[in-house]
């Protein structure tokens, strides 16, 4: 064997696990390397925003639709308005 054929058999081996490491991936496999898991990170960051704009709309809604206090807001906006 060559130095040639040796490194085209370490490609092809190399190309072989890559195969291997993404079809274990994505049959459920648990995030292997750094730039999973900062995926993954990244994924509960932004859950975890979307919960709390969630709360933020759920308030939004509750101010918006109170019978009561609609006319004591509509006055409000109107002050802030003119200021």
């Amino acid at each position: 064997m060559n130095f040639f054929t040796v490194l085209l058999l370490i490609v092809i081996a190399g190309l072989a696990y890559d195969v291997m490491r993404q079809r274990s991936q994505s049959a459920g496999g648990q995030p292997a390397g750094p730039r999973d898991q900062a995926a993954s990170l990244r994924e509960a960051e932004l859950e975890r925003e979307l919960a709390e704009l969630r709360e933020r709309v759920k308030v939004l809604e509750r101010i918006a639709t109170d019978d009561n206090d609609t006319r004591a807001l509509a006055a409000e906006i109107d002050r802030l308005r003119d200021s």
